[in-house]
């Protein structure tokens, strides 16, 4: 490893996975990192560990710079799997370590991986003195699980919130000021929301109290992709935005298809919106997968779903996405449906139920047709697009 210091002494000593496409079904294109982060000072601190497959790398980094016995903590911001599995071999290799945790950490950090550890708990506005630096912890539950909690290095401003302010992006690079912004941008978002979306009101007021606690980081430290440092105001206003909702006039199309006819129909449906002036993006599942679909959803005010009716269901592709976006909870979008049929009908019945029970904001009616849409029939797909546009231009 070429070691990487983020400020003196302090380093990132985490490993990069080049290889991973799929994180429980959010696709990574760009792969990712399992951040984990060195700390010497009087006391030596291990923030948070990484995939267990990588333990030998991880240990072989911090070997690097310090002896493994001299590790005096090992922070666990979080207990998922990504980040922690590495801590039984880590807490054997580092035997004078103690394990630093949220209560609800430490029962997770139990339930995981046994008791054999020496575990101390923090809550919100504890905090330890390792010499020259002093360690502040937030409490952070349910971004993204009960245990989470953000570790704030109060000297040097650097906030290590672990899956907060993160993206699946593999590089060479650690730093914000040394990547394409497009792209960190564009993974920033993804990240956001396919993993935390979801829990958006709880990260407005998690800002605001970390605001009010006097936090005001110049480094955030993730625990997967890039670290920013260049300006982190960026991010955190990004993340503010995101958790309120804030979206643009934008028209996102989701659709997939058998014999063409729906796919017609969005395409007249996209033409429709585009003609008030407003973005429009038109994606065929399949082509495009739930993930990439939930990460154009985030800003845009309309979501328009597309099915053809198949044994008088919905598609199944549009079943699955349906179950996908509902459990990350959109909020402030107007949804509407269109389909085709053949000899019977109900792909645009059984999306809107879904969509109602999941408390979504219906534009009512759909757009059905039978079997190919004629002329008249792609005029009024036409207009349903022009229509959601003219709504959305008048919020």
């Amino acid at each position: 490893m070429t070691k990487t210091q983020i400020v003196e002494n302090i380093y990132w000593v985490g490993v990069v996975d080049w290889n991973l496409r799929d994180f429980h079904g959010y696709t990574t294109p760009r792969g990712t990192s399992y951040n984990s982060y060195l700390i010497s000072d009087e006391k030596t601190v291990l923030v948070d560990t990484v995939k267990y497959n990588f333990s030998n790398e991880l240990l072989q980094n911090v070997q690097e710079i310090t002896d493994l016995e001299k590790i005096d903590y090992i922070i666990i911001n979080h207990v998922e799997k990504d980040h922690s599995s590495s801590l039984p071999a880590v807490a054997k290799a580092a035997k004078n370590a103690t394990i630093i945790a949220s209560p609800r950490g430490k029962e997770a950090i139990i339930e995981h991986y046994g008791s054999d550890f020496k575990i101390e708990t923090v809550k919100t506005g504890d905090s330890l003195k390792i010499g020259k630096r002093t360690l502040q912890f937030v409490e952070a539950p349910m971004l993204h699980w009960p245990d989470s909690m953000f570790t704030y290095m109060a000297e040097d401003k650097i906030l290590m919130p672990n899956d907060a302010f993160g993206q699946h992006f593999a590089a060479s690079q650690r730093f914000d000021d040394e990547v394409d912004q497009h792209i960190l941008m564009e993974e920033a978002a993804k990240y956001y929301a396919n993993i935390l979306m979801p829990f958006g009101p709880l990260i407005t007021r998690k800002i605001q109290e970390v605001i009010q606690m006097g936090i005001a980081p110049q480094i955030i430290a993730p625990s997967h992709g890039i670290i920013w440092r260049s300006n982190p105001s960026k991010i955190i206003q990004a993340y503010l935005d995101w958790s309120e909702g804030k979206s643009k006039q934008k028209v996102v199309i989701v659709f997939d298809t058998m014999w063409e006819s729906t796919d017609k129909m969005a395409r007249e449906i996209g033409k429709g919106a585009a003609s008030e002036g407003v973005e429009v993006k038109v994606l065929k599942l399949g082509a495009s997968d739930n993930s990439d679909a939930a990460t154009e959803i985030l800003d845009a005010k309309a979501v328009l779903v597309g099915s053809p009716t198949k044994n008088n269901q919905m598609f199944p592709t549009l079943s699955s996405f349906l179950t996908y976006i509902t459990g990350l909870k959109p909020r402030g979008k107007i949804w509407g449906f269109f389909g085709s049929y053949g000899w019977g009908g109900g792909a645009v019945k059984g999306m809107a139920e879904v969509a109602r029970k999941a408390g979504f904001e219906i534009q009512e009616p759909g757009v059905e047709i039978k079997y190919v849409p004629n002329e008249a029939a792609l005029k009024n797909c036409f207009n349903f697009g022009r229509e959601i546009a003219q709504e959305i231009k008048a919020r």
